[in-house]
């Protein structure tokens, strides 16, 4: 286990971490509620103990979660079960998503990207884009530039554009703060038409016991 994941399932084992509110973001809440945008299929990557999904679900969309939290992921299902709600949640690596077939009409990352080593940005970046149909929104929530546990962690707006402006349009952008501090944005980016890297789906993680 690397140092970053024992990080997080240590935070999860402790109990309830800060960044897990469990409450849905007045983001999504005003994209779902305009109804402007059909509810269908949605992923949710850094899904936590599922929040998001089971809001997305209890409003007529299809979520999936993945999150590399063994933890997170045990209560996000048991979340679902008590809810009513089947919703298939992955332990997995957000950088590898090849057990995932195309295309989601809604991909949500509310506080992931940003905690990925920079090299893997444009793994996760070509898989998003696979993901994502042509038309659909990617909705990210990230921290600007900080240093955080020895490294930089963030992303400025230029490497927003710089990382995803082949596939994806910045829509709209919002930028403001973190209740914990960090200088921190919203972005809306909308799927354009063309080719995508893509991957033959492989099976799915297995289930954390």
């Amino acid at each position: 286990m690397g140092l970053t994941r024992f990080f997080y399932e240590l935070r999860y084992l402790q109990g309830r971490p800060r960044w897990d509110t469990g409450i849905t973001p007045p983001e999504v809440v005003e994209l779902v509620a305009a109804g402007q945008t059909a509810p269908g299929r949605a992923l949710d990557l850094g899904c936590g103990t599922g929040t998001n999904c089971l809001y997305l679900a209890r409003h007529g969309w299809q979520p999936v979660g993945v999150d590399f939290s063994r933890l997170a992921v045990r209560r996000a299902r048991q979340a679902g079960r008590r809810a009513g709600l089947d919703i298939p949640f992955y332990q997995a690596d957000v950088t590898d998503l090849s057990f995932l077939a195309a295309p989601f009409d809604l991909v949500l990352d509310i506080g992931c990207l940003h905690g990925i080593p920079r090299e893997r940005h444009g793994d996760y970046a070509r898989e998003v884009a696979r993901l994502a149909r042509p038309g659909g929104l990617y909705m990210l929530y990230a921290f600007g530039p900080r240093a955080a546990r020895g490294r930089m962690l963030g992303l400025t707006p230029e490497a927003v554009r710089g990382l995803f402006g082949a596939a994806f349009v910045v829509e709209r952008e919002a930028r403001g703060s973190d209740p914990s501090g960090p200088p921190s944005s919203w972005y809306w980016l909308r799927r354009q038409n063309g080719p995508a890297p893509g991957a033959l789906p492989k099976t799915p993680p297995a289930a954390p016991s």
